[in-house]
């Protein structure tokens, strides 16, 4: 991996971010000789799953879930 120190990264920072993009291999920066930052490509982004399906086994249907739960005299929509 390069090492830079921070002050030459500062002064050609749009020139080392354009070698990071081409290359790929990331540059360590230093300040007296110490790490400070690295400066590397994005990770690439994690694969999308489809969202179709994706509850399909995690509920448990228990009784009729045709029926109505309350009887049809209970609804408001019904009454006249």
């Amino acid at each position: 991996m390069e090492s830079m120190p921070v002050s030459k990264f500062k002064a050609t920072c749009l020139a080392v971010l354009q070698r990071v993009k081409r290359t790929g291999r990331p540059v360590l920066l230093t300040r007296f000789g110490e790490p400070v930052a690295e400066v590397g490509p994005p990770r690439p982004p994690a694969p999308r799953r489809d969202w179709l399906g994706v509850m399909a086994g995690r509920a448990r249907i228990v009784g009729d879930i045709v029926r109505p739960v309350t009887a049809e005299s209970d609804w408001a929509a019904t009454r006249r």
